[in-house]
């Protein structure tokens, strides 16, 4: 591969990188002395959620943005075994990574399962982070106290079953097309491609595997409270900007609107796109330009 080639190839689907000891995997754009935005993905996707946005943030904005896989996820490590996947715990993977490149305090951007553990960071560690741009997505999941008792027995009950073997499939394609009917939210089959293509392993006998721990697909054995989430982000001191997609998972549901009010400096743009809108062709340069416009007005 030429260098030019080489170089354009990191420009569009990134760097790759090792942190945290080898325990998280990354993808990196940008210059490597540039001003460092960490990226983090939602659930059940990877660093590759922000392979068509990353770049384009990175050329207008002059910055590097790191995006890491979650444990779990993408190429970096799973879980020990007998161990949980908490919200909370992917915290320490930001933090690890923050650590490994040295950042004292971050501009976290972040996607669905991402922003809630970005809110979580900014909640704890309100030192760490200087801004947080989220991408639909806003808080923790969670679960009415009454139901506590019934989420721990899921809980229990799932992590004792067997763990199912990791899908299988012919070809690429059809790991796609698996992600596309079986995806919680909507999305197509271009806008799923890279996300599928990181998230899959070629085996010895020719098929295609996926990477992701099975665990994940778990019901989670605690949430926090709607109360609870609601009152960790209106501690929340880091300007926030707030990126929907008309057709995403906020919208003006009642839960939605009541988060977005407990956070004290919020901005908010609706774009058309789905929940994946920062991954579709067709609307990733709109959310670039809302970001970039945004936080250049905010530092000027």
């Amino acid at each position: 591969m030429s260098e030019t080639t080489s170089a354009w190839t990191n420009r569009r689907v990134g760097q790759a990188l090792v942190l945290a000891q080898g325990r998280l995997a990354a993808l990196s754009w940008g210059r490597q002395d540039a001003p460092v935005w960490l990226a983090l993905h939602g659930w059940l996707d990877n660093a590759a959620s922000f392979t068509r946005l990353a770049p384009l943030l990175a050329e207008v904005l002059d910055i590097r943005i790191v995006a890491i896989d979650f444990r779990g996820h993408g190429h970096s490590k799973h879980a020990p075994a007998g161990s949980d996947y908490a919200l909370w715990d992917y915290c320490h993977d930001v933090l690890d990574a923050m650590d490994t490149l040295g950042i004292e305090q971050a501009s976290l951007l972040a996607h669905s399962m991402g922003a809630a553990v970005a809110c979580l960071v900014a909640v704890a560690m309100p030192e760490r982070v200087a801004q947080l741009t989220l991408i639909d997505g806003l808080g923790a999941l969670n679960t009415p106290a009454e139901e506590t008792a019934n989420q721990l027995r899921k809980g229990l009950i799932a992590y004792r079953r067997p763990l199912s073997r990791p899908p299988r499939y012919a070809d690429i394609e059809s790991a796609v097309a698996a992600r596309v009917a079986g995806g919680v939210t909507p999305l197509d089959s271009v806008t799923a491609m890279p996300l599928v293509e990181r998230n899959t392993e070629a085996t010895a006998d020719g098929y295609i595997q996926m990477r992701t721990d099975s665990r994940l697909l778990k019901p989670s054995l605690v949430r926090f409270t709607p109360e609870q989430v609601l009152a960790q982000l209106t501690c929340i001191q880091a300007p926030m900007l707030l990126i929907e997609g008309e057709r995403g998972i906020l919208g003006e549901r009642e839960w939605a609107e009541q988060a977005r009010q407990a956070v004290k400096d919020l901005t908010r743009h609706v774009l058309p796109g789905g929940h994946h809108l920062h991954l579709e062709p067709k609307v990733v340069a709109a959310v670039a330009e809302v970001v970039a416009a945004h936080w250049q007005t905010a530092t000027a």
